[in-house]
């Protein structure tokens, strides 16, 4: 697919490609640029992609202040922490003990690509805070992922615009209430002097940081007439007339969206009266996430975050394979043990935060994630096939088209007595806003079903509740639907229990299950309807499937490589 239209301000730029695109090493025989290209981009974009993934940023203090950049944004950000009266120096109170801190740095850029800035942030240690003394309530809700895909979706087929805008030193804006005392970072402590910081704001770090900022935030945001929303609490709208204008927060990162350019302008306006925003133009990078626009649609993926696992492995030169797992494989508690089982968990918790773009790997990581415990090498094994698996494909993502009619419609699917360890079945789903593949799981049952049909039907349940979630959030972004949802299941025998709910001997303990579905169905918030086994697209979710049948499936569900060099 051509994408021509994709562009980003001109900027001036050299026009060069991350080394991974240039001229293959010698000696490698299965160089990256075999499998990555970015000649589908437009110049401008191109250049951006190019910037995201050339620079390093420091991971210690060490490392940062032998840089002169590096110390300047050191100590301007502790003028401001100074300035806003962040903590006060005194002397350590009897019976008090100082929380510790550490730096984090990251490079901030515009939506071309170019360097914005460079920023050190003063981070608390809390992990070292004391619950009931340092701390009390820390819950803080964050933008779910499957409201951002949904957001990603109506963006794509309304054409609406989508705007990305940055709060610095968000926490700050939280007031704390508790006393707590921190040590003083490197460039702060004097020789001689034993004093330490108390502080006054919610510094980033603080387990009460996140809860006092979004309490500020809501708080001021529904102040100017949005309604914050009852599926995700992240996200916020405002109806004014025909004029709608969806907000989502993930702590300091928010989006907006709407149908009126000049309500966006006026939201921007009242943030910056009451916060510190910097504003990054269009949606370019989010959370680690790349996102592509044409007229065509919207493309999102992690190549950089791919690539980075790849490196990290040692898996850039690697001969890649076409499948995350052989297909009859079957993972149990027998191999040798692992002598260090922190780097198979550290593998496996990255490629959790990789299936946000990519559910051709979902199946294969949930797997692996049930031996987190105590990890063997036939283990690590399926684990590094996922790498090759990524190696041929890493700039592979989700596609959202701009052609789409919005409807409702999931696939559900079990796999009968699948694990080999407990015999519990494993549900698997996909829901579709019309085109646009939103939500999917796969997820290994609480019990173990006696027959096939009541694995289904306890699918079908989880199934429904997503679908009921799902209308609730849809509600809210005002995607109203007038038809019904469609779920769709290939098992007879369950879909017949959904709509009669008669049991016998062999079904009635899942009574509950199939009352829920069949209510569903008769207040009209779902219509199940059968679908063949070939073309159930939630089987993929649920066992590993064969190359020709995985490669069809993973198309149908919208995963697209717009990097392909073919």
């Amino acid at each position: 697919m051509a994408l021509h239209d994709y562009v980003c301000n001109q900027v001036t730029f050299p026009n060069h490609l991350p080394p991974l695109s240039s001229s293959p090493q010698k000696g490698t025989r299965y160089p990256l640029c075999n499998f990555v290209s970015y000649h589908r981009y437009s110049p401008q974009h191109r250049s951006f992609t190019a910037a995201v993934s050339q620079d390093i940023e420091p991971t210690s203090y060490a490392e940062a202040a032998s840089h002169s950049h590096w110390q300047e944004v050191m100590q301007s950000e502790l003028a401001a922490l100074e300035a806003n009266h962040t903590w006060s120096l005194t002397s350590l109170p009897h019976g008090k003990k100082p929380i510790g801190c550490r730096w984090v740095y990251k490079i901030k850029r515009h939506s071309d690509g170019t360097i914005e800035r460079f920023k050190a942030r003063l981070v608390a240690k809390g992990y070292t805070q004391l619950e009931g003394i340092d701390y009390h309530d820390t819950f803080s809700p964050t933008a779910k992922m499957i409201t951002v895909r949904c957001l990603l979706a109506l963006v794509a087929a309304q054409n609406w615009s989508l705007h990305q805008l940055d709060v610095n030193n968000a926490f700050l804006h939280g007031d704390l209430h508790e006393e707590i005392y921190m040590s003083p970072p490197p460039s702060l402590r004097r020789q001689g002097e034993n004093l330490v910081c108390r502080l006054h704001k919610s510094l980033y770090g603080l387990k009460q940081a996140s809860r006092q900022w979004f309490a500020k935030f809501s708080t001021a945001i529904q102040a100017a007439g949005f309604v914050q929303s009852k599926a995700d609490y992240s996200l916020f709208t405002c109806r004014k007339g025909k004029s709608f204008t969806p907000l989502l927060i993930y702590v300091d990162d928010i989006l907006i969206t709407g149908n009126d350019v000049n309500a966006i302008v006026a939201l921007k306006q009242f943030l910056h009266s009451h916060f510190r925003i910097k504003d990054l133009g269009d949606l370019k990078y989010f959370l680690g996430i790349e996102v592509s626009r044409s007229k065509k649609g919207i493309s999102i993926s992690q190549r950089k975050y791919t690539l980075e696992i790849l490196k990290d492995g040692g898996f850039l030169g690697a001969k890649p394979v076409n499948f995350p797992m052989e297909q009859n494989i079957k993972l149990s508690d027998s191999g040798e043990l692992l002598k260090d089982p922190s780097q198979y968990r550290r593998l496996v918790g990255r490629l959790i935060y990789l299936t946000i773009t990519r559910p051709d790997i979902t199946y294969s990581v949930h797997v692996l994630s049930r031996f987190m415990h105590a990890p063997r090498r036939p283990h690590m094994e399926v684990a590094l096939c996922v790498l090759r698996y990524l190696k041929n494909s890493p700039g592979q993502g989700l596609f959202f088209p701009s052609q789409n009619d919005l409807s409702l419609r999931a696939f559900s699917d079990s796999d009968w007595a699948g694990c080999p360890i407990s015999r519990r079945s494993t549900t698997g789903y996909c829901v579709f806003l019309g085109s646009s593949l939103i939500s999917w799981r796969t997820k290994r049952q609480k019990t173990v079903s006696l027959s096939s049909a009541k694995a289904e039907c306890r699918a079908m349940t989880g199934t429904c509740c997503k679908l009921s979630w799902l209308r609730s959030l849809l509600k809210d972004l005002r995607i109203l639907h007038p038809k019904l949802a469609l779920l769709y299941c290939d098992n007879t025998a369950a879909l017949h229990i959904a709509v009669n709910p008669v049991f016998h001997e062999r079904t009635r303990h899942i009574e509950m299950d199939c009352h829920f579905i069949h209510d569903k169905i008769q207040d009209g918030s779902v219509v199940t309807k059968h679908i063949a086994s070939t073309n159930q697209l939630a089987d993929v979710f649920t066992k590993p499937l064969g190359k020709e049948t995985f490669s069809t499936m993973i198309h149908k569900l919208g995963v697209l490589d717009i990097h392909s060099p073919t």
